[in-house]
């Protein structure tokens, strides 16, 4: 299932929701090669968060392998930034493609909500809280996080609830005909929250592939700091406009 446009129209040019796209397909051009080697794992390396070596876990000098012939040597740097520049990064074509979709789904109409300068705040807050779920979730793990779907998941906690009652359009493959459907945010958004709680009891922390802790915590940021960042005049502009169409 694919979300592909909501029944919810903007009233301000998301400049920040596109913004923050450019600069996450940028890195991937730019600082992972897009996603051609020897680049994709150097920046995994560099910039990848790392919880037990954030957290000064794990042996200095310890090698963790990140592909094929690859592997980072830990210790080697600071690495206090990390959990911000793992969020520009990706590990895929598909990693990135899906969550800049998601966030293009989404992203506008939370930016609506409160403007562009604490969409961005909130974005970077949300990121931070998912990145310090999956710390707390395996704070030894030698595994490299990347990825902007943390802070993708609370835009998502906090579109839930902004707009719950929001039709979302999906599209999905029935045999090998696309289908296509609505659901409300809520049921959708509610849904796929379940399915992160889920991944992350059944899966141990440090497993690799999906972040699930991280996604749990971004989302629940977003659901709970939405309160703080909307600003009202916006929200009363925003029922306006949806009333009028």
């Amino acid at each position: 299932m694919l979300p592909y446009r909501d029944d919810n129209p903007a009233i301000l040019t998301p400049f920040v929701t596109l913004g923050v796209i450019a600069l996450n397909v940028a890195a991937w051009v730019l600082v992972q090669g897009a996603g051609v080697e020897p680049a994709l794992a150097r920046s995994v390396c560099e910039l990848g968060l790392i919880p037990g070596e954030l957290l000064h876990l794990l042996p200095i000098g310890a090698s963790v392998p990140v592909g094929e012939g690859i592997s980072c040597t830990l210790g080697t740097a600071n690495t206090w930034y990390t959990p911000l520049t793992s969020m520009f990064l990706h590990g895929s074509w598909g990693h990135i493609l899906g969550n800049m979709w998601f966030f293009w789904v989404f992203g506008n109409n939370v930016e609506d909500a409160m403007g562009h300068s604490r969409f961005l705040a909130f974005y970077l807050l949300c990121g931070l809280a998912a990145a310090g779920a999956q710390v707390l979730a395996a704070p030894d793990s030698a595994i490299p996080m990347v990825g902007a779907s943390g802070a993708i998941s609370g835009i998502m906690g906090a579109y839930i609830m902004l707009y719950p009652r929001v039709r979302v359009h999906m599209i999905t493959l029935l045999v090998i005909f696309p289908f296509t459907f609505t659901l409300p945010a809520y049921l959708l958004l509610g849904y796929w929250f379940l399915l992160q709680i889920l991944g992350g009891s059944l899966a141990p922390g440090d497993s690799g592939g999906v972040a699930f802790w991280a996604h749990t915590g971004g989302f629940l940021a977003g659901a709970l700091l939405i309160r703080l960042f909307q600003k009202p005049e916006l929200m009363v502009r925003h029922q306006m406009l949806r009333m009028s169409e």
